[in-house]
């Protein structure tokens, strides 16, 4: 292995001969396109704190979805914003929510694109917590009950795939149980297994008016310093059902996503968030850095750490590289 016998940079002379020994091919395989998914009708607006990103109503989402799909993205991940706020959240599991005409629209246009939901109360709450507030507590067991209601309603709506991120204890069990006995054992849980109390979820709650109107969530969002503790969140949500486990979020996490490649063998999931999203955006703005070559090189970053999917809203952007080249 000694200089100059060894020299690595032969596997670096030409762009043909880096393709042919590259470990981590980034791929739009790979992609979950992030939509978000307002009550009403005809409506179409840029969502001011994250960019190229869009509020969409349940009858426009389809086309979207169209055109998601035609760029060759197999999934997308819906998350409702509510047209009225209680203290239950109750429209989170409404038949005629937002999410669950979103679902039966993409369903309508694309039936093979694989419709993932977001299943929380945040956006749904006059609260904004995640769950439901008992003597000025979020209350795991009744929020537990609640949001396997709202899981159920998706699967009735056509869901492929639901996705619980509030980090209650025995909330995917709950689910499982529920998706069961109902008929839905077809239906997979995406877990947001490890889901870190970030400083980088800013924009993404503006977006779903999903910030919370009092304290914050570090008493049920995990604490960023404790990896050990991921690993035993991520085992206990496969041993209730979980059939894929999400760490949120990723760049901050790689470390974390590299632990559990190396331990489990399901599929793992890795969310690109909002803040990492438009740090990107920003710093591109900005002159800092060239847009394209960093969010490829972002994405290929968390996929060589052992993310098998990666939700991002550089989806779109990422799949048509991908194809021109």
């Amino acid at each position: 292995m000694a200089y100059p016998q060894t020299r690595l940079r032969r596997l670096r002379a030409s762009d043909g001969i880096r393709r042919l020994v590259r470990q981590t091919e980034l791929s739009v395989n790979d992609l979950v396109y992030p939509l978000f998914v307002k009550a009403g009708k005809a409506l179409s607006s840029p969502i001011p704190s994250m960019a190229d990103c869009m509020h969409l109503s349940p009858d426009l989402v389809g086309q979207e979805a169209k055109r998601v799909c035609e760029l060759g993205i197999p999934a997308v991940l819906l998350f409702g914003l509510a047209s009225k706020k209680d203290p239950a959240g109750s429209q989170a599991w409404d038949p005629d929510g937002p999410v669950q005409q979103a679902i039966r629209s993409i369903k309508a246009v694309t039936p093979d694109l694989v419709v993932i939901t977001d299943v929380c109360l945040c956006g749904y709450t006059d609260h904004g917590h995640c769950g439901l507030i008992k003597d000025g507590k979020v209350d795991n067991d009744s929020t537990c009950q609640v949001l396997a209601k709202v899981a159920l309603s998706h699967a009735q709506a056509g869901a492929d795939i639901v996705a619980p991120s509030d980090m209650m204890d025995g909330g995917v069990s709950a689910i499982r149980q529920a998706l069961d006995r109902n008929g839905f054992q077809d239906v997979a849980i995406m877990s947001y297994a490890a889901k870190f109390a970030s400083a980088f979820y800013g924009p993404f709650r503006d977006a779903a008016d999903s910030a919370p109107a009092f304290g914050d969530r570090k008493t049920y969002q995990m604490d960023p310093a404790s990896a050990d503790q991921a690993m035993v969140e991520i085992a206990l949500d496969i041993q209730e059902g979980a059939d894929i486990v999400m760490i949120k979020p990723a760049l901050p996490y790689l470390d974390i996503i590299y632990r559990a490649r190396q331990r489990f063998d399901c599929p793992i999931a890795a969310y690109n968030v909002s803040g990492e999203y438009m740090m990107i955006h920003s710093a591109a703005k900005a002159g800092l850095l060239e847009l394209e070559p960093a969010m490829l090189e972002v994405c290929t970053a968390i996929k060589r750490a052992g993310a098998d999917i990666i939700i991002t809203y550089f989806a779109k952007s990422i799949a048509s590289i991908i194809r021109k080249t």
